[in-house]
């Protein structure tokens, strides 16, 4: 009897035994080993493969139903950019025009690498700490880095959920409180706020009573009470949604992420119903051919279709680890892709319906002012009333009415136009202020829908879909970072996901100051776009060009029942990898020549003002990127000079059950390779168990390309034939 294998020894000894394929053998039922058919005594012709029994439920949390899975990756996918984002960058680079590099880099970018993150992560089921310990050790510190993007994103974004939060109780008033400037009393005087006068009731509100921001970054001013206050009830939102991992946020995803689809079709039909919302429509779909030349263009198409579907964060893999083995994630790539295209496309008609209305109430307004010092020049003798056109009535002065007397007086008093300070007024100049961000949310959309009919009920909804659509993103960037935590470590998720929110509050606690949201422009600029990139070209480059991708390509057939397209092996390959390299580039370039900055509110000019950042500031700025990217090369260093372990032995069990399958398959010779290799004798060779086959399936793949300088072979050969597990001379009892 085999009595001194290291499979034996772990059964008998007490001595901790590093994890190897031959400890798992003792997993397997008590059985006669001097009857079985791997007796050293026993013919070859009588010898039988073993059949590894290991349990179908490996522990690992799983997905109540497809659906539920599909909404999660929808919920993180389409976030607060798709709403304030993308309408932004449409309307700059060429409205129409500009759907078409972004969907030609979907095809080229975004698919294939969505597709490779989710099929790495439901055939490994690790989060991303141990997907890429997997696949390559040495750039196990991809892992670490989208982990730590996912925590200084998370950091920041969770205070925009808390802006929502206070502005959605602000919402149940009537009328709405940014509807109208404030009065100071002054004496027996009532005077309109000269802060609000200077720039409008939504902006007064949103620098003034909702932020009561500092004129300068280095200017604390202290914690904001009330935005502190939301910060607090946004991440208790987010831990309950999370504490129970997958079963309490799965089911807080069919509101989550279905809700934001009522609202903005809500939205839709009450916008299209508005005065002026088919200008805005028109005005956006109106392509400017001539943007698509620009490299700009190409460069912000990228990074949007990028940030878009969240790759590199780590949540698309967790996410996916919890599914089935045998789930058809090429189908979920392409679904939930086009779905975040679509909503991208749907709120960029909302918006822009809406913002369509607002451009014609303020060109109306213009109209009037500018009427109305017409009228007062007439009075006064500045202007002869010979210069007006007879069929003009001021008591009703349309647009075209109003073009009409500003062309006559400008060609009339050319030399003193200019002293007269009248504004031309057009519908055009109205509809290019392009406003993005937290702008176009808590500025230009707040706006108009003060000049809605029950505005308080729009402004109510409006906002609870903010939250919503900020709570699905926070709970898969949360994902990302507990599942690889829970994954390496015997943690509680509960206390986990407590200690992590804990900790994210008090470390939020910066971007709460009266000074909070420079901090998250400066995070938002520099915390995650250039650290993603490279993850994410490092993810692409491990599994192309180090794993190989005509074994991925054999792995994917295994796992999904079918071959996926060719198209995917040159993406992978070739296209993928180099589109990333130039929007690395392209990214560093215009990080040099930009001056880095930010746009502070000065309260004396009641305007934004561009900002350099102080000294201190910018090396808050590089010192992001340098800490998210730092756990690569200290990684890849330490790995490569053996001062860390490869992290191989720790392999999930359902990982080792695949491993198991494919021993079980291997033709005698093999197995005794494995168990009845005596110490110092070298291992027969191992027989290739299938050929790997090119794209199109008929060429073998390279045979070179299962060698153990592949990191992935490395890690599950190393582990199959352990120098650490003690053995001892075999005998037969």
């Amino acid at each position: 009897m085999l009595k001194t294998s290291g499979a034996s020894l772990r059964v008998h000894g007490h001595e901790h035994v590093t994890e190897s394929v031959a400890d798992l053998l003792a997993n397997e039922q008590p059985q006669d080993y001097k009857s079985s058919s791997l007796s050293v005594g026993a013919g070859a012709a009588s010898r039988k493969v073993p059949q590894i029994e290991l349990p179908e439920n490996d522990g690992r949390p799983a997905w109540n139903s497809k659906l539920q899975y599909i909404l999660a990756q929808v919920g993180f996918s389409v976030g607060l950019g798709n709403v304030w984002r993308f309408p932004y960058l449409c309307q700059k680079n060429g409205g129409g025009a500009y759907l078409v590099p972004y969907f030609i880099l979907l095809l080229l970018i975004g698919i294939p690498l969505f597709f490779l993150e989710l099929a790495v992560g439901q055939k490994i089921r690790r989060g991303s700490l141990g997907v890429w310990n997997y696949v390559c050790p040495r750039l196990g510190g991809i892992g670490i880095s989208s982990l730590m993007v996912c925590g200084f994103v998370g950091l920041y974004y969770n205070v925009i959920i808390g802006w929502s939060i206070f502005y959605f109780f602000q919402s149940f008033q009537q009328p709405l409180p940014w509807s109208e400037c404030p009065i100071r009393k002054n004496g027996t005087l009532a005077i309109v706020e000269p802060e609000c006068d200077k720039s409008s009731a939504t902006t007064y509100f949103w620098y003034r009573q909702t932020l009561n921001t500092t004129s300068t970054i280095a200017e604390s001013g202290g914690l904001n009470v009330k935005m502190t206050v939301s910060l607090l009830v946004a991440w208790i939102i987010v831990c309950l949604a999370v504490i129970k991992g997958i079963a309490s946020s799965g089911k807080v995803m069919y509101f989550s992420s279905l809700f934001p689809y009522v609202v903005l079709f809500c939205f839709l039909v009450r916008g299209l119903m508005l005065k002026g919302s088919v200008d805005g429509i028109a005005h956006m779909f109106t392509p400017k051919l001539e943007k698509m030349l620009e490299p700009q263009v190409w460069r912000e198409a990228a990074t949007q279709v990028f940030f878009a579907l969240g790759l590199g964060f780590g949540g698309v893999i967790a996410f996916s680890s919890y599914n089935k083995i045998d789930n058809n994630c090429h189908f979920d790539a392409v679904l939930v892709s086009i779905i975040n295209f679509m909503t991208s496309i749907l709120a960029t008609l909302v918006v822009f319906a809406v913002l369509g209305f607002k451009a014609n109430i303020m060109n109306e307004k213009c109209v009037t002012e500018n009427s109305e010092k017409i009228l007062g020049y007439l009075n006064s003798n500045i202007l002869s009333h010979d210069l007006i056109p007879p069929h003009i009535n001021f008591s009703h002065v349309s647009p075209s009415d109003y073009a009409e007397m500003y062309a006559v007086i400008k060609t009339v008093k050319e030399g003193s136009f200019a002293q007269l300070g009248l504004d031309q007024c057009v519908l055009e100049d109205e509809l290019n202020k392009s406003v993005q961000g937290t702008g176009l949310a808590f500025i230009a959309f707040t706006e108009a829908m003060t000049h809605f009919p029950a505005s308080p009920f729009w402004s109510v909804m409006f906002f609870f879909m903010l939250i919503n659509l900020g709570l699905g993103s926070m709970i898969g960037t949360m994902t990302g970072i507990t599942t690889p935590v829970l994954d390496a470590y015997k943690v509680k998720k509960e206390y986990l996901t407590v200690g992590c929110c804990i900790i994210a509050f008090f470390c939020g606690l910066l971007f709460v100051q009266r000074s909070g949201n420079y901090f998250v422009t400066m995070f938002d600029d520099y915390s995650a776009g250039l650290p993603l990139t490279v993850v994410v070209i490092l993810e692409n480059i491990s599994v192309a060009w180090i794993y190989g991708t005509k074994r991925f390509m054999q792995d994917l057939e295994d796992m999904l029942g079918f071959r996926p397209y060719s198209f995917y092996f040159y993406m992978w390959k070739y296209v993928s990898p180099l589109c990333l390299i130039i929007l690395i580039s392209a990214t560093v370039i215009e990080m040099s020549i930009s001056p880095p900055g930010y746009n502070a509110w000065v309260q004396e000019l009641a305007q934004e003002r561009f900002e350099s950042y102080p000294p201190w500031a910018l090396g808050m700025c590089f010192a992001l990127i340098f800490v998210a990217m730092l756990p690569l090369p200290v990684v890849f260093i330490a790995r490569h000079f053996n001062l860390m372990s490869d992290g191989s032995n720790k392999l999930s069990v359902s990982y080792r059950k695949t491993m198991m399958k494919d021993m079980s398959n291997l033709e005698t010779p093999d197995e005794t390779h494995f168990i009845l290799t005596r110490p110092g004798e070298a291992p027969p060779p191992l027989p290739t168990h299938r050929a790997l086959l090119a794209p199109g399936g008929n060429k073998p793949a390279d045979p070179n390309s299962l060698s153990p300088k592949s990191c992935y072979g490395t890690g599950y050969q190393n582990a199959a034939i352990s120098p650490t597990t003690p053995t001892t001379p075999e005998s037969d009892s």
